[in-house]
């Protein structure tokens, strides 16, 4: 019967909805009556590594979802599936496909500053700076928009997924709903890379199949105005390690004489970049090329670069490009995590047998992920390395005095979609309608997304409409999201729905 009463209610045109709609209220409204699921799914584990828990969240989402009228369809992979929900329009003429998240990254809870990072935490900050607890249920009755909840994925993605919810249950009060049909793709492994979504989306293309792609995620500019992202970088990852003695020796009685395979690493990865941060590495950013044109629109963005290095705590920046954001339009190698022994309270005075380099590289529209990794595995090799793809043999430590293994993974390239697409033109609508003002428009944001696969595959533009608050310690402990900013994703994507395609 609830289905049949979904159905009835967003049979009706969008025109119903269009007159005298106090899209504040109705989003805060919905917001709040929100926050009991929201802290429902917020409790439930969803590292990737673990599949027994993200079938937990796969159950949930298609529980949700047909609650408010989706027909769901998993998508099988080789590992855990995607999730696909659908719902249509009377008389739709376009079908938009929504990507979300629901994975979130691997967490130490003892970093974490509450009981537990599957436990959603209200907090409130102090005069001295300090998030203090209070209790979550003080949303249930109203809400400070400076408020927020602390807990694994709040911002990166589940908040967006949950908000996504939310405006669906607004637009069953106005009895109506979008022009259009909706496909909504639920991603369950986006912090492993979305291994396995370029393959999905090729075999599961006749149901992916859209007009354009919206992508709920990302945290907004760093002024936390609306914001609309036309394009982001894609991502590929190098592990590199460099070999030593066979076993970790003393110090003390074999320093001076047995080279140090972690010092070896930090030479040659000091030697991949220059004192201002660029890559020295010929050819790594051939292909990149920003015209007049091109910067004028980069530089249409207001942000305060005083500002941005305050928020970083830094004093100056790299120098690739002329300011934040032309970086981004660059590829950038990125060392994401180091290892070789022992720190702090486990210092031991040994020389390492291995050290290990974990590597990104962010690729944009003009690179090539394996022409760039492997201009990095020449620039190893050039060094004077000899490459295994394993522990070395007895026979290459004897013959080889700088031997290193390099592996590497291309996960998804980068898109962008023209501001002055049919995609763009609409989204904005529907932000001006939302907030009563042009939204910040970013050329390509700095974080990647597995959306390339929908753009090459299916062919369709796609745009993302960030909403979490940019200091929302995404893949960090005390990952958070700002209450406001949850009300204002709830009210964005209202206003989406009511936008006329």
């Amino acid at each position: 019967m609830k289905y049949l009463l979904y159905i009835l209610a967003f049979a009706l045109t969008p025109s119903v909805a269009q007159k005298g709609v106090d899209l504040d209220k109705l989003s805060e409204k919905y917001a709040v009556q929100s926050f009991k699921e929201f802290y429902e799914l917020l409790s439930l584990p969803n590292d990737a590594h673990f599949p027994l828990d993200i079938e937990k969240n796969i159950q949930w989402c298609e529980s949700a979802f047909a609650k408010r009228g989706f027909a769901t369809l998993r998508l099988n992979t080789p590992t855990v599936p995607l999730l696909l929900a659908e719902r249509k329009a009377k008389n739709a003429k376009k079908t938009v496909l929504i990507y979300i998240q629901i994975d979130g990254q691997p967490v130490n809870p003892a970093q974490w500053e509450q009981e537990s990072p599957w436990k959603p935490t209200l907090k409130e900050k102090d005069a001295a700076g300090k998030w203090n607890a209070i209790a979550y249920e003080r949303l249930y009755e109203g809400l400070n928009p400076d408020w927020r909840i602390f807990a694994r994925s709040t911002s990166d993605a589940k908040g967006p997924a949950m908000a996504l919810i939310a405006a669906l249950d607004a637009l069953k009060e106005l009895k109506a709903g979008p022009n259009y049909n909706m496909k909504v793709i639920m991603d369950f492994e986006e912090e492993l890379g979305s291994p396995n979504l370029p393959a999905a989306v090729t075999q599961y293309k006749n149901e992916l199949a859209a007009d354009m792609l919206i992508i709920y995620d990302g945290p907004r500019h760093i002024s936390n105005q609306p914001t609309l992202s036309f394009g982001a970088r894609g991502i590929c990852e190098i592990t590199l390690t460099t070999f030593g003695p066979r076993t970790p020796m003393h110090s003390g009685n074999y320093g001076n004489y047995t080279p140090n395979p972690a010092l070896r690493l930090s030479k040659l990865l000091a030697s991949m970049k220059d004192d201002d941060g660029r890559v020295t590495i010929p050819g790594f950013y051939d292909g990149v090329e920003l015209s007049d044109e091109d910067k004028t629109i980069l530089k249409q963005v207001p942000d305060d670069e005083n500002e941005i290095k305050k928020f970083l705590g830094i004093a100056e920046p790299d120098k690739i490009g002329n300011n934040f954001q032309e970086s981004l339009q660059y590829p950038t190698l990125n060392i994401r995590g180091l290892d070789a022994l022992f720190i702090g309270k486990e210092v031991r005075t040994l020389i390492p047998a291995t050290a290990t380099a974990e590597i990104d590289i962010r690729l944009v529209p003009t690179s090539d992920a394996q022409r760039l990794m492997g201009l990095v595995k020449k620039h190893v090799q050039d060094q004077g390395y000899y490459l295994v793809d394993k522990e070395p043999t007895e026979e290459e430590r004897m013959k080889y005095s700088k031997i290193a293994s390099f592996q590497s993974s291309f996960s998804y390239g980068a898109f962008q979609t023209p501001f002055n697409s049919e995609t763009g033109i609409w989204l904005n609508k529907a932000m001006i309608r939302a907030f009563g003002k042009e939204p910040i428009k970013i050329r390509t944001m700095g974080g990647s997304i597995p959306i390339s696969p929908f753009v090459t595959t299916l062919g369709i533009p796609a745009v993302s409409v960030p909403t979490v608050n940019p200091d929302n310690n995404q893949h960090a402990e005390n990952e958070n999201i700002r209450v406001g900013n949850y009300v204002e994703a709830v009210k964005s994507f209202l206003a989406i729905f009511l936008e006329k395609l």
